[in-house]
């Protein structure tokens, strides 16, 4: 089951090259976020299970996904996340289709997930800063995303 939904996920998402080139399914979003949040999951020394369960909170907040859609979109995201040598491919896509304000609660979510074991790694703030500077947002809200973060997720 698994390996039919990642070979449906792999028909819609080109190759992390060709990614920003090709047309960007709302899939193919939904995977350049979940990359991003796991980046910042992996750039800790130790993996939490804190840490997975805000990973997933984020996406359940910010895209409509069934259980097993989500799980699998997790797994597809980790092994993306491993063969990615640069954030450039999952943050074009998202310049290129998310406003402004999609981009910060993507930042905002990636701060949470840092926070979720209750500690801040070196790493897991320069995975933010480059990420956030990718997605070309302000200092200001980067710094005004980080500091809601601390209070916990927010409604929509």
């Amino acid at each position: 089951m698994l390996k039919l939904l990642k070979d449906f996920f792999d028909g819609l998402l080109p190759t992390p090259g060709a990614m920003a080139a090709a047309d960007t399914s709302e899939h193919q979003l939904q995977l350049a976020t979940a990359v991003l949040l796991v980046e910042v999951m992996r750039a800790d020394t130790t993996l939490q299970d804190s840490e997975r369960d805000a990973v997933i909170g984020a996406l359940q907040r910010e895209f409509v996904l069934s259980e097993d859609e989500l799980q699998q979109l997790l797994a597809l995201a980790h092994e993306r996340s491993r063969s990615a040598t640069d954030f450039h491919a999952f943050t074009s896509a998202l310049n290129e289709h998310f406003t402004a304000e999609q981009k910060l609660r993507v930042i905002e979510a990636m701060w949470q997930v840092a926070y979720a074991d209750g500690h801040l790694e070196a790493h897991e703030q320069h995975v933010l800063w480059r990420v956030a500077d990718l997605l070309h947002v302000p200092h200001g809200a980067y710094i005004g995303a980080k500091m809601r973060s601390k209070r916990g997720p927010q409604p929509r």
